[in-house]
């Protein structure tokens, strides 16, 4: 398994380099289909390229029953590997996208081995492997791929980084993201200040009205922005971005209908906002039955404190979660650092991940056969 990851992380993926990314893709078929071809299985994918974006499906038998979620794309600009190269020293594995989410794909392929080894190739008939290549930067060419495939799906256990200490995640808040546009009339600071209306004033206003809306549950929060052309004159434009985590759709309702019913504060201004729920949330009751059978065959797998949490980022879970499947998040690697130059998986975690994983699939296949 450690082989494995190696070959993948030292094909630098980041999201937005097509090239790289489609060497990415190469390498993670080569990799994985290698060790299904070993187990018997279907070792050669569908590459499926959308606007130039290279994902990876390999289908075990048969339709969808249970979906296994990933990604091969990184946050880390080529070059990375430089200063942060793959190692394995004092059982921690290092490199750019270990942790998110390199071995996570590896122990994916590796569970579905198990079963087929165990119990034979007709065994992990229903699994399907979907490894897309732009999750990173919002899944904009591989939504409509994840969703149609979860909607079929008994389960998708998506193998995204586990929480804090290994814990697996049945929570995801969804993420809506705005940008809210003042429109005023320019005029010379100097000489004529009140020929002008100040779109400034007017996005000060509105990014006041829009920080109100932040809850205890609910994250509302301004981000980058722009006022103005010139330092001596009246901005006639100003905009602000906006981003927001919501635990629940109802909580992610209520503010999509808050900012889009903004209204000017300056005579002769105007508003308008773009943008909208970019990801559904993942709520518990979508993710409460599979962490149940997790937490029951968690022991057989020498796991004995398996823990479930809540986290504000998003993955492709909150996709597949949103079209109705029963989703656990989180399955992947044990460590921490995502996205950032201390990225780390410790290294004792991998096998009873695997097992872990592996036991599910055997149990969801045989629940449904």
């Amino acid at each position: 398994m450690l082989e494995d990851v190696r070959r993948i992380i030292e094909c630098e993926s980041p999201s937005d380099d097509l090239d790289a990314n489609a060497r990415s893709a190469s390498v993670a078929a080569d990799v994985l289909g290698g060790r299904l071809a070993q187990a018997g299985l279907p070792s050669e994918p569908e590459s499926l390229i959308i606007d130039g974006v290279t994902h990876l499906r390999w289908r075990l038998g048969g339709p969808t029953r249970v979906l296994l979620l990933g990604h091969h794309d990184t946050v880390w600009p080529l070059g990375t590997l430089e200063r942060m190269p793959f190692s394995t020293a004092g059982g921690v594995l290092r490199g750019p996208g270990c942790f998110d989410m390199a071995i996570g794909l590896v122990q994916a392929v590796h569970a579905a081995c198990a079963v087929a080894l165990r119990r034979g190739t007709d065994a992990v008939a229903g699994v399907t492997i979907l490894v897309t290549g732009d999750e990173e930067v919002g899944s904009v060419t591989s939504r409509a791929l994840v969703e149609d495939e979860a909607r079929g799906a008994d389960a998708v256990l998506v193998l995204e980084a586990s929480g804090p200490g290994g814990a697996l995640k049945t929570e995801r808040k969804g993420v809506s993201l705005y940008t809210v546009t003042a429109h005023g009339r320019a005029s010379h600071a100097g000489l004529d200040p009140e020929r002008g209306i100040n779109a400034g004033v007017e996005l000060a206003h509105q990014l006041q009205a829009v920080a109100s809306l932040h809850g205890a549950e609910t994250s509302v929060v301004p981000t980058r922005g722009t006022i103005g052309t010139t330092v001596n004159t009246v901005p006639a434009r100003a905009s602000f971005d906006v981003d927001v985590r919501a635990r629940t759709a109802a909580e992610q309702d209520r503010v999509d209908a808050a900012i889009r019913a903004l209204e000017p504060v300056l005579d002769g201004a105007t508003v308008d906002v773009a943008g909208g729920v970019n990801r559904p949330p993942l709520e518990r009751d979508r993710a409460v039955e599979l962490f149940a059978l997790a937490a029951r065959l968690a022991p057989a797998a020498g796991i004995d404190d398996l823990d479930e949490c809540s986290v504000g980022g998003a993955s492709d879970g909150n996709l597949t979660a949103g079209v109705g499947a029963r989703t656990l998040d989180g399955l992947g690697g044990v460590g921490g650092g995502a996205h950032a130059e201390d990225e780390h998986v410790l290294i004792e975690h991998i096998p009873p991940r695997t097992a872990l994983l592996s036991l599910m699939l055997g149990e969801l296949l045989e629940a449904r056969a």
